[in-house]
């Protein structure tokens, strides 16, 4: 069994994860702030989440393709996004991005702002204020949100196949896989794909429903809860 598959699935995952990560607490962070267009932009964000991925990645392939400006772009400077891996990441990256950004997001509003005004009480600027204050009293609510989007970053298909094509060694992820193998009637290695893609998934959910067990169980105590 060609295990290649495996490893560019973990490769999309984990990029995607990162940048899903960094945009989109950024993104909730200052959705929360702002005084106008909340609800439009709130709802830009969220529309990857309820839109078919197939849809999603057609429109990704004529925001990027060839015959795109940016498309163009990328391709002359030899990164070129349709049919690479980095139609993979992008991908992963736009279909999971709801998930850490309405995680974010509602970790974020459930906060106690009083906090945020102790911090400028005293001075801190908006960064130290976010990196000192926010993060660490919402990182529970943005972990297992980042963890869901790991996962989901794992099992992409639609959008990936729209945008990256099914060429193995290249683009070729488990899911994609799997529909490769069902389509030529090789039912062993879908099992086998298919076993694997269920074990990282629950994995990934097993350790998220522990860590936010365990911040529960210590918010309990700190507020005199048994």
């Amino acid at each position: 069994m060609e295990v290649t598959p495996i490893w560019i699935s973990l490769k999309t995952a984990v990029i995607a994860t990162i940048f899903t990560t960094m945009f989109g607490v950024f993104f909730a962070y200052l959705v929360m702030k702002v005084r106008y267009g909340k609800v439009v932009f709130d709802s830009i964000f969220t529309l990857p989440m309820v839109l078919p991925p197939t849809v999603t990645g057609f429109l990704l392939l004529v925001i990027f393709g060839k015959n795109s400006v940016i498309g163009r772009f990328f391709t002359n400077i030899g990164f070129p996004i349709v049919f690479s891996f980095w139609g993979c990441v992008l991908s992963a990256f736009v279909c999971s991005f709801p998930l850490v950004y309405r995680g974010a997001r509602g970790a974020f509003e459930q906060m106690d702002q009083e906090l945020i005004g102790i911090g400028k009480t005293l001075g801190l600027s908006e960064a130290k204020i976010f990196f000192r204050i926010v993060i660490p009293n919402c990182k529970g609510g943005i972990l297992a949100s980042v963890m869901l989007a790991f996962a989901r970053s794992m099992g992409e298909f639609g959008a990936t196949i729209m945008v990256a094509g099914n060429i193995p060694g290249k683009t070729q992820t488990m899911a994609t896989a799997i529909y490769t193998a069902v389509q030529s009637g090789n039912r062993d290695i879908v099992y086998v794909w298919v076993g694997i893609m269920v074990s990282i998934a629950f994995v990934g959910i097993l350790l998220m429903n522990i860590y936010e067990g365990r911040c529960n169980k210590k918010n309990g105590k700190e507020r005199g809860f048994f």
